[in-house]
């Protein structure tokens, strides 16, 4: 077992961006697609949702036209799930905030339940913060390869994102927006995939927090998160947990290849 030393030793390490390896093969992306549909029968027969909202934020330069998949399933397996209300993820300033907020205020006044929040990418570091902003209306998040961290050396897209939102965004002024790798307190789970070609695995690993927290490893690229049969095998059993309890993730012993066990947790690898 690594000590809170090494733990901490690790997180310091110098960031970076992926091997460029993994970010030309993002291509891989289309074929997690297809497994997706080849896999959908299977997929249908994933724990039943309860019925409550759930909010899918999609990555940075993605529309809600990246989740329709994944929504889909989740209508079919009983949720009522919901795309954002905010076009393409470009800029994050305070009008999105906004909108981000106004969303999460309706869907949890119009069903009197808190709302769920699942986010790709850039899309999950917003719905971190959205719950942060708001845990009285969310029930858990759940970010796919999100880089959760205050350096934006873990990610090969760092230069497009300033060059669209500047060295600090809009939203980040004012104090905001800072210690993204803070969890909100609100149980939390990151999906995420060594195989990454956009944001590096280790910007995407959450910290040991009093907060329920967890790190899922899967086989996936960065772009293919959103559509991987083992990412919505993932979610389905998160979003299934009755709210108000919450335990760590245990894919049964059948299917268990498909999640990694390395030491995540203690970032000894």
């Amino acid at each position: 077992m690594a000590t809170m030393a090494a733990v901490e030793a690790e997180f310091d390490r110098a960031a970076r961006p992926p091997n460029r390896f993994w970010t030309f093969a993002e291509g891989r992306a289309m074929f997690e697609l297809g497994a997706f549909y080849m896999s959908r029968p299977f997929l249908a027969g994933l724990p039943r949702g309860d019925g409550h909202a759930v909010q899918v934020l999609p990555g940075f330069m993605a529309t809600n036209t990246s989740t329709v998949p994944l929504r889909r399933l989740l209508n079919d397996l009983g949720y009522d799930a919901h795309g954002w209300d905010s076009g393409r993820n470009v800029r994050v300033d305070n009008a999105l905030i906004s909108r981000l907020e106004a969303q999460l205020a309706r869907l949890n006044d119009k069903t009197g339940r808190k709302v769920s929040l699942v986010g790709w990418s850039l899309g999950g570091v917003l719905a971190r913060e959205l719950a942060k902003l708001h845990p009285d209306r969310v029930r858990l998040v759940i970010s796919l390869g999100s880089p959760i961290s205050d350096d934006r050396g873990h990610t090969s897209a760092a230069r497009l994102f300033e060059l669209l939102n500047g060295k600090e965004p809009e939203a980040m002024q004012g104090g905001r927006f800072r210690g993204l790798d803070m969890a909100p307190p609100v149980p939390t789970t990151s999906i995420l995939t060594k195989t990454d070609g956009i944001v590096h695995w280790r910007g995407s690993v959450q910290k040991p927090q009093s907060t329920p927290t967890e790190n899922i490893e899967v086989y996936a690229s960065h772009c293919g998160l959103g559509v991987n049969p083992s990412v919505m095998i993932a979610i389905a059993d998160r979003l299934a947990q009755t709210e108000g309890t919450w335990t760590p993730f245990d894919p049964p012993l059948a299917i268990q290849w498909m999640f990694p066990r390395t030491s995540l947790d203690e970032l000894t690898v």
